[in-house]
């Protein structure tokens, strides 16, 4: 579909499904973009959340990971207890060999720390390239975005279009609460990150996420070495 048809249909569908409960908008969504429809998980509260139920209603909706070779151990064990527990394969992206053995062999393997310049190239290889490959050919993409995330966020619609990927964005947990997430996952038994019960709010790449304090901002753990107006690796360039 072009963009201006992509348009059109998030138009028409915006007030269904922004009043329906997730697990209901999901499987509605799944039906009107049939084949082209992916959720992005980085293995989060929110991802766990939504990739429950995706695959708990077995709802026909691919779902990826971004494998950026600098996750925490913790992550990678939530990705192989999500493949075993509802019986997946979720799909890995990874960075362009070629351009990740040039940025290290140019600027070292820790670059990021040097300048916000550095470490933008490197979000941009590990997740931003390899992201642009993954929607490549969908025309709806599910996020966990949540208004609570940060101010900026707080003003986001539910359903939006991406002009940078040209597709639409679906954010199903976007008014959800921390509470109403750690709740939900409890009452499902859904694995989880246990690096959020250390601190870790936002979980990144391990070189580049801390634990942070009670009352510190949502995103303090992630680049914390940067002034706060560069925090934003591009995959949500406007969110």
């Amino acid at each position: 579909m072009t963009a201006d048809i992509l348009k059109q249909k998030m138009a028409d569908l915006s007030a269904k499904v922004t009043s329906m409960p997730p697990q209901e908008a999901l499987a509605l969504l799944a039906q009107e973009f049939e084949g082209k429809i992916i959720l992005s998980t980085s293995f989060s509260w929110e991802d766990q959340v939504i990739s429950h139920m995706v695959l708990s209603q077995n709802l026909p909706i691919k779902i990826f990971t971004l494998d950026t070779g600098r996750l925490f151990g913790e992550t990678y064990y939530v990705w192989s207890r999500t493949n075993e527990m509802y019986n997946t394969h979720i799909e890995a992206f990874y960075p362009n060999a070629t351009l990740l053995e040039e940025f290290v062999t140019e600027k070292g393997p820790n670059a990021f720390y040097d300048s916000v310049e550095n470490r933008k190239s490197c979000c941009y290889i590990r997740k931003v390239e390899p992201l642009q490959r993954a929607l490549s050919g969908n025309e709806l993409w599910i996020t966990g975005l949540r208004a609570e995330h940060s101010p900026e966020r707080s003003d986001l619609p539910m359903i939006e279009f991406d002009e940078t990927n040209s597709i639409i964005k679906f954010h199903p947990l976007l008014h959800w609460s921390t509470d109403d997430l750690r709740a939900f996952i409890n009452q499902n038994g859904i694995p989880y990150n246990t690096l959020h019960d250390k601190g870790f709010v936002s979980i990144g790449c391990a070189p580049c996420t801390r634990a942070i304090m009670p009352g510190d901002d949502f995103r303090a753990g992630r680049w914390w070495w940067e002034d706060k107006t560069s925090k934003e690796c591009g995959l949500h360039a406007h969110s």
